[in-house]
């Protein structure tokens, strides 16, 4: 089973920024899709932003449209949110995720569209790691 690991979270002061890692333990990450997910107490699990495997296509969830940035390092075999002008709303544990697909039906305009909640398809979830937003 594949397993990630996030990193870099911490507490900000609103309008500040942070650089989340999504990094893979034993297996290629650079091989397949990745999402980023977030949760906070009392809600569901949310979209954030999705890449591709080969990195062009990139999609967010419209709470983080123009203030967040996903992106892959093929090198280091590792996937990057970065994010910035960051608000209390934004508090919640982060996650990154894959559905072992390259060209993934769940990283993909129609699915960002019209959902709002990640599919069961997406495996190897780590522990999260916390980011707070506050003054």
């Amino acid at each position: 089973q594949v397993q990630l690991v996030e990193s870099g979270g911490g507490l900000v002061q609103p309008g500040g920024s942070l650089r989340l890692s999504c990094a893979p333990s034993g297996f290629t990450l650079d091989l397949y899709a990745v999402g980023w997910f977030r949760q906070a107490p009392g809600k569901e699990r949310e979209l954030v932003s999705c890449i591709s495997s080969s990195g062009p296509n990139t999609y967010y969830g419209d709470a983080v449209k123009g203030r967040f940035t996903i992106s892959r390092n093929h090198a280091e075999d590792t996937v990057y949110l970065q994010m910035n002008n960051l608000k209390p709303e934004d508090t919640a544990i982060y996650y990154c995720a894959t559905d072992e697909r390259a060209l993934s039906p769940y990283c993909s305009r129609s699915y960002y569209s019209t959902n709002l909640t990640p599919p069961p398809e997406y495996t190897g979830w780590g522990q999260g790691i916390q980011v707070t937003v506050s003054s």
